[in-house]
Parts: C-alpha cells; structure tokens; sequence
C-alpha cells in the first residue's frame, strides 16, 4: 500500500490543524522551553511529512501505478514515453525530498550567517562609542533611554545603556543582565534561525507564521523565568516597563519589545507550574510528532 494518501493528510494536519491548537493551549506560557521544543517538533515533522509524502508519490507502487510520474502522465503530460519512465520517477523521488532538505539547510545558514554578519558589525561600532564595564560584565551605550540586549554567538556581548546603569537599583540591573545571560548560554539565537529558516521556505503556511512569532515570546519568557530564579517578580516586572519602549539591533536579543504586555502579564499574574504528567505526556507527544511520519513510510515489520 502507497503512504502517501495518509502521509499528506498528516502532513496538512500538522500545517493547518495543530498551530490554532497550539495558540488556544493555556500550557505553553507556563512551560515556555517545553512549547519551543514543540513548535520545532511540528516544524520538523512537517518538513518529514512533506519530503516523504514527495517520495511515495514519486515511488512506483502496484496501487498508484508509477506514482507521481503516472499522475502525471495519466493527465496528458508526456514525459516523454507511451508509459512513465521508471528512472525518472527516481529521480524525482531523491530529488523533490533532496531539494526541501537544502531548502531548508539553505535558507538556516542564510538566516544565521546574516545574523552574525549584523552582530558583527554591531560589535564593532560597539568598540567605538562603548565602554566596557568590569562590574557589570556588559558594555555600556551611551542612550538616553534605559534599554538592554546581547549579542549572542561566539563573541556574546551585553549591551546596556548608560540610562539604564543610571535609573534603574542594583537588583534591577541584576535582572536584566541576568534575563539577557539566559539568552546567551540558552542559544536562543539558533532557535530562532530555525524557525526564521522554516518561514523563509513555507511562507504562506500557517504553522511557519505562528511557530516563528510564538518562538520569539516564549524565548523571552525563559529568560524572563531564569531572571526570577534570583530576583522578584516586582523587580522584574518594574524592568520590563521601563525598557519597553527600547529596540534592540537586527540580530540581537532584548529584554524590552512588542512582546512586553504579554510577559508582564504572565510575571504579575497567577503563577501555576505545569502537572509533571501535563510534561511528561507533552514531551512525549513532542517526539512522536516527529517519528510518526517515518513510521507511516516505514512501517516496522509485523511477525
């Protein structure tokens, strides 16, 4: 039996269905690196759904004769013979499968080498009008306005400004810096070329959309949990409101931003972790997304 009837319909199901879910769940902002790690999943499940959803219809198969090539050819598109090519119905089942791979590859290091390149500049033009601060291990920017990113990477770099050192206590700063540190060891920037990728090559598909603006907020909302591991959520909150009305550099990751209402209301609001049985059953649900389609294709032999 061909997959492919079942492999499209869970890969639509994955593109269209699951991203309305995902935005009515009242879980995800209560456990922000869990949602991340499934809007990945669906991403990656429905780049695996297509690419061999592409193969299966490419394969000749005794039930849909030569497969897409005798679609194909069954509409009146001549490849080129009375009957469709066996060699070319390869070709196309390496190929389609082989050019969303690069697609995607592509555009990740696209995304993340444009990134760098920002950042690097950034960094330089840093090194003129910034001064290092030993205390508090960031540089500071000369800004009228209390305002805070990093530069992630191989050379990390905080950025603060130097309305922010004046303004804000001590246990302020200390929230701030250490919201944009998480951001820094978390490698948040990786993430978000993935999803930045993802969105590049299926632009008009709804889970590209979502996945790429709800990855931006959760990733602030795990930063914004590692600053409150030492520092209150009044604190925190107070932060957040001074800086929200400061922008960060193309490339770099700000503890401000459009996101801040949405965080604000999360901090002040009532607080209530996850069941450990809610994670477990996500998570797990997280990984299957991701092996399913391969267990349609390849279903594992019974007896």
């Amino acid at each position: 039996m061909n997959a492919a009837p079942v492999l499209i319909g869970y890969t639509a199901a994955v593109g269209f269905v699951a991203p309305p879910l995902m935005l009515r769940a009242g879980w995800p902002h209560r456990a922000p690196a869990l949602a991340t790690a499934v809007w990945h999943a669906l991403a990656v499940s429905f780049s695996i759904g297509l690419a061999l959803s592409a193969y299966n219809l490419a394969m000749p198969t005794e039930h849909l004769h030569a497969g897409l090539v005798g679609l194909l050819h069954s509409c009146g598109l001549d490849m080129g013979a009375d009957r469709p090519d066996p060699h070319t119905a390869d070709r196309l089942a390496v190929g389609v499968p082989a050019a969303i791979a690069i697609a995607l590859a592509g555009a990740f290091a696209f995304h993340s080498m444009r990134a760098r390149r920002a950042r690097t500049e950034h960094r330089e033009a840093l090194d003129l009008v910034g001064r290092r601060s030993s205390r508090l291990s960031a540089t500071v920017l000369p800004y009228d306005i209390p305002a805070a990113y990093c530069l992630p990477g191989r050379h990390p770099r905080i950025v603060i400004s130097d309305a922010a050192v004046r303004e804000l206590t001590s246990d302020q700063l200390g929230a701030v810096l250490e919201h944009e540190q998480a951001h820094i060891t978390g490698r948040h920037h990786l993430a978000l070329a993935a999803v930045e990728a993802f969105h590049s090559v299926f632009r008009r598909l709804p889970l590209a959309r979502h996945a790429r603006e709800q990855t931006a907020l959760l990733l602030e909302m795990i930063a914004d949990d590692r600053a409150l591991r030492s520092h209150s959520h009044e604190v925190l909150a107070t932060v957040m409101y001074e800086m929200a009305a400061a922008r960060a550099p193309k490339g770099a990751l700000a503890a401000g931003g459009h996101t801040v209402v949405i965080r604000l209301t999360r901090i002040l609001g009532p607080r209530k972790a996850p069941h450990p049985a809610l994670w477990g059953s996500v998570a797990a649900a997280a990984v299957a997304v991701v092996l399913l389609p391969l267990l349609v294709a390849c279903p594992p032999g019974l007896g």
